[in-house]
């Protein structure tokens, strides 16, 4: 046991007021709780919601507020309620429904009427990810995000009243349903917003490029399940070459054709201009998860997990191209990188630009806060940071992308003629996630 004597214990003592005084200064370890309840109030319907889960990362920013720079901030959202469909061992709902008093629905039409018969909230999170749910021939997991919106919009309807929806990721695995989403919320004029993290996480450097650059070419390096990291690929890559447009008025964003190849042909398509290795060169030169040797090598050896399916062999491409002429691609390539990074060929310009899309890891995965206080500003305002006519775009080319791949054939996209204004400013976070403590 070890012992004071009189100077240690009188600078202990000194040093007391001044950890007594930090003790409600330490929002990084010992966050406050709401000092009273959230003005406003949300609906969480979700697929599931366990540790790490998107509603968890999602959801628990609106109960545990967040560090807004320095200081603690508390959305004026408050989760007043929650479905969550699949509920087994591992789910935190109900634990988190005890600790912050929101009420637990097994319905979606409970939830958004907090029980009254109308609709209750001023917003709802769809978060539609994670969760058992079947594939199909595809490779599609067959999240149901267009039937849960359409249980919200049925309350929507019955209750004569709309409020903000925003819809995690992309909106369904099916391009038709997808449309109908947003064709149903323009329809009924409420504001809709979907979308992927990766378009609003830090970007290094921080590459924005401005509305109206001319683009020859651009390479999206990505990894990770065809589906599911398909997605954000996609919106990764819409993100900056939606920037080619610039004005207020919705530009012919819209995709022609896209090609899915996989193995030996993404290379032998390199090696033929489909897509080019010098733009890949510079992208990779971004990536802080690059391998070393030979990248063919590298993909070949890669141990895709089980769940990922194992019609997947080696590296996987999605070719598209865009209604204006622009060709990009997305590479997917596990075993040689783990990250995801961008390249462009500018036109008049000799070096191409290129960004990572830096995704700070879990488990506070930093990367779905800096998609939450979108999701709060939009709730607040009923405007989108981006328009939800983008993620409407990537939605449908993955759809085709996963269609291709099973025709073994290029195929032409007629309704993915979809147009819209690319936003002022992208929206990504700048600055550093770690900052020291001031």
């Amino acid at each position: 046991m070890p012992r004071f004597d009189r100077r240690s214990f009188l600078a202990a003592s000194a040093l007391a007021p001044l950890a007594l005084a930090g003790a409600n200064d330490t929002p990084r370890t010992k966050p406050p709780k709401r000092a009273k309840p959230a003005p406003k109030k949300v609906a969480v319907v979700a697929s599931v919601y366990w540790y790490l889960s998107h509603a968890y990362h999602i959801a628990g920013r609106f109960l545990d507020g967040y560090m807004k720079g320095d200081e603690h901030h508390f959305p004026e959202f408050g989760v007043a309620s929650a479905y969550v469909e699949q509920v087994k061992a591992n789910d935190l709902s109900r634990e988190l429904a005890k600790e912050h008093g929101f009420r637990v629905s097994e319905s979606i039409e409970d939830a958004l009427t907090l029980g009254t018969g109308k609709l209750a909230v001023d917003g709802v999170l769809l978060i539609c990810e994670h969760g058992d749910y079947p594939y199909n021939a595809f490779g599609q997991k067959l999240y149901p995000r267009h039937d849960y919106f359409k249980q919200i919009v049925s309350v929507f309807e019955k209750s004569g009243r709309t409020v903000p929806v925003f819809c995690d990721k992309h909106l369904s695995y099916n391009r038709k349903k997808a449309a109908d989403m947003v064709a149903t919320a323009n329809r009924m004029k409420f504001p809709l917003m979907a979308g992927s993290s990766l378009p609003v996480t830090w970007r290094r450097p921080e590459l924005e490029l401005k509305l109206g650059t001319k683009l020859e070419g651009a390479v999206l390096a990505s990894r990770g399940e065809l589906e599911i990291y398909g997605i954000h690929a996609l919106e990764a890559l819409q993100c900056m070459v939606e920037r080619r447009f610039e004005g207020a008025q919705p530009a012919a964003q819209g995709v022609k054709a896209v090609t899915c190849l996989q193995g030996d042909a993404v290379w032998k398509a390199g090696d033929d201009g489909l897509w080019s290795w010098e733009l890949l060169e510079h992208a990779l030169g971004r990536s802080t998860s690059r391998n070393a040797g030979d990248i063919r090598n590298n993909c070949k050896r890669f141990p895709r997990p089980a769940t990922w399916g194992n019609f997947i062999k080696g590296p996987i491409a999605f070719h598209v191209e865009y209604a204006d002429g622009l060709k990009a691609t997305v590479l997917q390539l596990d075993g040689h990188v783990a990250d995801e990074t961008f390249a462009c060929r500018v036109a008049g310009q000799k070096k191409p630009e290129s960004c990572l899309f830096w995704l700070p890891p879990p488990p506070g995965a930093a990367f779905l806060e800096a998609l939450s206080s979108h999701v709060e500003t939009f709730l607040a305002t009923g405007k989108p940071p981006y328009p939800v006519e983008r993620t409407l775009l990537t939605s449908g080319t993955l759809d085709y992308a996963l269609e291709s791949r099973v025709a073994g054939k290029r195929l032409e996209t007629p309704d993915l003629n979809v147009s819209y204004a690319p936003p002022a400013d992208s929206g990504f976070m700048r600055g550093d996630y770690a900052k020291p403590v001031k």
